[in-house]
Formats: structure tokens, C-alpha cells, sequence
């Protein structure tokens, strides 16, 4: 049993963490000198390159927290149960096994890191310092927004059905080893990420920023928090904001999947960087998760395909040129339900590095900032939603083009879910709008005694439980667990 919580654990693994580029070209943040860790502008950018490495991890969005959203929200399915990942489809979660601790772990492992920097720099600014810290601050306020949101939607449930339910703890100060922090709400949680992304804006540069957070990332995270909360008009003004800036833009029917084969496109807001030889994870990476079976490898891979509900979707149109980057499972010749989005194309040609698994991330894409504005807008202006929602709607060229009589949420969502398939959403979109959830696990003929077939965010497992091992370590949290757990 171990001695220390995970806030501590996470403290000493900072300082043995490789990450990209120079992180350690300077002492870690988390060392017993951590105010002279960073000293110039040079030095935090060196921690902002360390923490966007560590975002990377095979914990969080270099492989799993994307898959979470897939699998779970029924637009993955598997044909074979024992691959790894399993308990992802089939909810076999409890508080001592398949508890997917490493998102807890990981996600509060950057979160110190991001509130290390952030001292830092207060610290230095105190003592009359003259350096420019301001991107690097608000990079990792916004950071630290972004990473307490995706826990709270992982850990509590949703804004929308219960905001005085169990949060996550609220971490924003460097901890001592000793510290137990407890569980805030749900709404304490959102209230401090809105206040983080707030605190941040101001200081973050609108132009445009490969592989780190900008003005627009940070009001791309607003749209999403504000949506995921159904604050509408709150959602649409940022979603619009980045609209018409122009600083990204679309890409067009043509450019749409070759866009996967390169990095930092006209859309990506929010992408993160993944390296040979630092934080590429090979046959452990998620491009490899989503593949056929055994391609571009002689290991036996290729662990989730698309259901049968999201490739129907798909099938409103056969000229739909999101078919492009998808291909034969393993199932059949004809079955297109591998994703080849993290490959770089059926041919596994990666995004220029060299690499079929060292592929970028695209954490924010512009096509899911017009996704939020048709939505927020639907509620108060259905000519405008039908609007935004038709340029990302003419990738399915043959389909009749939204309108103000015609538009609908479910035709939204569908729009979602073809747009944004294994981006990592879909699980977290049905919970916010309570819709149901139907897993297709007569396709490798699963049998599933965890759950139902059909559930909703009334299923006590749509949320992860708080892992045992923390539970040992601070036990106030065992009053806290999830109900069910």
C-alpha cells in the first residue's frame, strides 16, 4: 500500500519525466528550489514545451482520453473481446480494477506542472522582475483549464444533470507531500475553470501558435466549456469570435483529408505534438488502436472499429469525403470501419515525420468551433445554426443543405459524430444532452454482463470511480466515492 497520495507521486515523477525538446536543459519545477526554476522567458518556455510533452502521454491524449470518447459514446465497437482497453466498451470498471487510474494520475501529474510554472512566474513578477512571462502564464492557466474540465467530465457527472454532485478536487497551488485535497462540485469546478480561461485570455497572443495555446485556443476551450454547461450565448460569442477572426479556415472538400497527412493545418487551433524518438508511442500510440488488424506491423492490433450506427451515418452519402480516411477492418474486405485519421491515410504515411505513429494530435479543430456555433445558435436563431452548420455539412456533397424549416439537433449531432469521429467526443456530447447511447455488440457478437446495451447518464458507470490506491492515500476521499463503486 503506499504511503503517499497521488499529488506527491506526481511531484517526484516530474523530476525524472523526459519530455520534448529542452525541458530538462533547466531544474524541474517541482525540485526543492522550484522558484529558480524558471528565471527568463526562455526558462518557461522550456516548462510550456515540458507540459504540452507530458499532455502527450498514452494517459491522456495520446491515446486514451481520445478513445474514452469513441468507444464509450457508441461509435466504436470491438469483434473480439481480451485485446486490451476492453473494460473502455464494456464498463467493467470498479474502484480496484480496470479503473483507468492513469487518467486521474496523469491529468493531475501536468496539472501540478502547469501550477508550478504559473508560481513561478508570480513569484518572479513579486520580486520586480521585467521579463515578459504573459504567453507562458496564460498558456498554462489555460492548460490547467483544460485539464480540470476533462477531469471533471471523467470523474463527476454531467453539468447539465446534477452541478452540486462530487467534482474533482480543484488543484491550483503547488502541494505539499501532505496535502489530501477533497472533491469540490461540479459547479466549483466549472467556476474555476471559466475563471482560469478568464484570468488567462488577456495574456495570450492571437496569432497563430503550432503545437502551444493561443488567444483562440483558450476561447475555443470557452466554446466547449460554455456549450458542455448549455450556455449558449455564451458558447456562440466565442465560437464566433475565433469564426471571424480569419486567422483559420476551413479546408475545403479537396483539402479535407489530406489534411491528416500533415501538421498544424488551416484548422487546428489546439494540436499537440507527438516526436520520434520522445513521445511517439509506436505500437502502443492510438493511430495503431484504430487500424486494421496487423497493418503496418506483424503485431495482432487493430483493437476498435467503427459500429454499424456510426458507419449508417456515414452511408447518407457515398460520396461523403470523410470515407477517405477510413478503411477494411478486420472483419471484411468491404467493411470500412478501421480510422486511419492518427496514420496519416490507408497508407500509413504519418504527417511528415517519418513516422506512421508519430502523428500530431488535433485537440481543436475549426470545424468544431462552427459545429458549437450550429448548435448554440439553434436555440435562438435556426437560419443562423443552419448557416454554420452547412459548411461543415458539404463534406457529405449529395446531402440536401440544412435550412431554417429543416434543421434539427439530431441532424447536428449526426454532424458531430461524422466530423469528429475518434476525435473524442461523442461520449462526452450524448452525456451533456442526455440522449441515449446503443453499443453494437452484436457486430463481434460480445457478451456484456457490465452493462445494459442501451444506457444513459442515469447508468451509474458513465463516470469513472475514484481509483482505491488514491483512496488509501487520502482516505476523505472514500466518502466521496462514486455511487456504485
Amino acid at each position: 500500500m503506499r504511503k503517499y497520495n497521488i499529488f506527491f507521486a506526481a511531484l517526484l515523477l516530474l523530476a525524472f519525466a523526459s519530455c520534448k525538446k529542452d525541458f530538462l536543459d533547466v531544474k524541474p519545477t517541482n525540485a526543492g528550489d522550484a522558484e529558480t526554476a524558471i528565471q527568463t522567458a526562455a526558462d518557461a518556455k522550456v516548462m510550456i514545451n515540458g507540459l504540452m510533452s507530458k499532455m502527450t502521454s498514452s494517459d491522456y491524449y495520446g491515446r486514451n482520453f481520445i478513445l474514452y470518447g469513441d468507444v464509450k459514446g457508441g461509435d466504436l465497437t470491438i469483434i473480439s473481446q481480451g485485446r486490451g482497453l476492453d473494460a473502455l466498451y464494456t464498463f467493467n470498471h470498479s474502484k480496484s480494477s480496470n479503473n483507468y487510474s492513469g487518467f486521474w494520475n496523469q491529468i493531475y501529474h501536468c496539472i501540478l506542472q502547469a501550477n508550478n510554472i504559473i508560481a513561478s512566474i508570480d513569484k518572479l513578477k513579486a520580486a520586480g522582475s521585467i521579463e515578459n512571462f504573459d504567453t507562458y502564464k496564460g498558456q498554462a492557466l489555460t492548460a490547467r483549464a483544460l485539464m480540470h474540465f476533462d477531469l471533471v467530465r471523467l470523474y463527476g457527472k454531467s453539468y447539465t444533470q446534477d452541478k452540486a454532485s462530487y467534482g474533482v478536487p480543484n488543484v491550483t497551488q503547488p502541494l505539499k507531500a501532505s496535502a489530501q485535497p477533497l472533491r469540490a462540485s461540479v459547479e466549483e469546478n466549472y467556476t474555476q475553470i471559466l475563471k482560469d480561461l478568464k484570468d488567462a485570455e488577456p495574456l495570450l497572443s492571437k496569432s497563430k501558435s503550432n503545437g502551444y495555446l493561443n488567444y483562440y485556443g483558450n476561447k475555443a476551450i470557452q466554446a466547449r466549456v460554455y456549450l458542455t454547461m448549455a450556455k449558449y450565448t455564451e458558447a456562440l460569442s466565442a465560437a464566433q469570435e475565433i469564426i471571424n477572426s480569419n486567422v483559420y479556415k476551413l479546408y475545403t472538400n479537396t483539402e479535407w483529408v489530406p489534411s491528416w497527412k500533415a501538421q498544424f493545418g488551416s484548422e487546428s487551433i489546439f494540436e499537440l505534438g507527438i516526436f520520434p524518438n520522445e513521445t511517439d508511442l509506436g505500437t502502443s500510440s492510438l493511430g495503431f488502436y484504430l487500424r486494421r488488424k496487423a497493418h503496418g506491423s506483424s503485431q495482432a492490433l487493430g483493437w476498435f472499429m467503427a459500429s454499424d450506427y456510426f458507419l449508417n451515418r456515414l452511408k447518407q452519402d457515398a460520396n461523403d469525403i470523410r470515407w477517405g480516411v477510413m478503411s477494411a477492418d478486420e472483419s471484411s474486405t468491404t467493411r470500412l470501419g478501421a480510422s486511419y485519421k492518427y496514420s496519416g491515410s490507408i497508407t500509413l504515411e504519418g504527417d511528415g515525420k517519418g513516422s506512421s505513429t508519430a502523428v500530431n494530435i488535433k485537440v481543436i479543430r475549426l470545424s468544431e468551433i462552427y459545429l458549437i456555433a450550429a448548435e448554440a445558435a439553434f436555440y435562438s436563431d435556426k437560419t443562423l445554426a443552419a448557416t454554420y452548420l452547412n459548411q461543415i455539412r458539404k463534406r457529405s456533397p449529395t446531402l440536401a443543405a440544412a435550412t431554417a424549416t429543416t434543421i434539427t439537433l439530431d441532424m447536428i449531432m449526426e454532424e458531430r459524430s461524422k466530423e469528429l469521429f475518434t476525435e473524442g467526443q461523442r461520449f462526452f456530447d450524448m452525456l451533456r444532452l442526455n440522449q441515449q447511447i446503443t453499443f453494437n455488440d452484436e457486430f463481434g457478437s460480445i457478451t456484456v454482463p457490465s452493462r445494459p446495451k442501451t444506457i444513459d447518464r442515469t447508468f451509474q458507470k458513465v463516470i469513472l470511480p475514484i481509483p482505491q490506491d488514491e483512496i488509501n492515500a487520502n482516505p476523505g476521499l472514500e466518502a466521496q466515492q462514486n455511487t456504485g463503486y
